[in-house]
This record gives C-alpha cells, structure tokens and sequence, in this order.
C-alpha cells in the first residue's frame, strides 16, 4: 500500500530554497533515496510561491516510513530545518486497494 506525503515548507526570503539546496548538495537526498521502501524523494518549486518549496516523498509502507523516521539523518534534517527556519504543512495520501 504505497504511502506519499506532500511537505510544503516554507520560509522568508529563499531559505525553502536554500534548505533544499542544501539537503541535496550534503547527500541526504539520494541516501533516503536509497533508503529500502523509498520510491520517491523529490523537490518542486511553486510557481505562485516563491518562499516555498514542495517535497513529495513516496514510500512503499507505513513500516518504511517508520524506519526513515528512526534513522539518523533525521536528526540532521530536522536542523536543517531548525536552520532555514522553515515552517511546514504535511498532506499524506494513501492509495486505496
């Protein structure tokens, strides 16, 4: 049952940019890529919104979700976050069998 969440960060000026940047440039994108049950882990920039970057973040199971949020990079995510000063809304779809 594959589980994708939308994050829409945002924050003043382009720090939802700068934390994207960031979270690509350091590895951490293509390590949770690489995570077992991560099917997709990608960034979109809003066209009407220019403080806000998009995460959609797809995920075989709620069991490989929960493994990513038990890993260590999500202490580092978290200040990233803490650094940018991002404020968040999370939307999550899950698909119906």
């Amino acid at each position: 049952m594959t589980i994708t969440v939308n994050i829409l960060y945002q924050g003043d000026g382009n720090k939802a940019h700068l934390f994207a940047d960031e979270m690509i440039s350091s590895g951490l994108v293509d390590i949770i890529r690489q995570q077992s049950g991560n099917l997709r882990y990608e960034y979109f920039a809003p066209f009407d919104n220019e403080q806000a970057i998009l995460l959609i973040d797809e995920w075989e199971n709620q069991e490989a979700i929960d493994l990513h949020h038990k890993s260590e990079m999500m202490a580092q995510i978290a200040e990233l976050r803490k650094k940018y000063q991002l404020r968040l809304k999370v939307t999550r779809y899950q698909e119906i069998d």
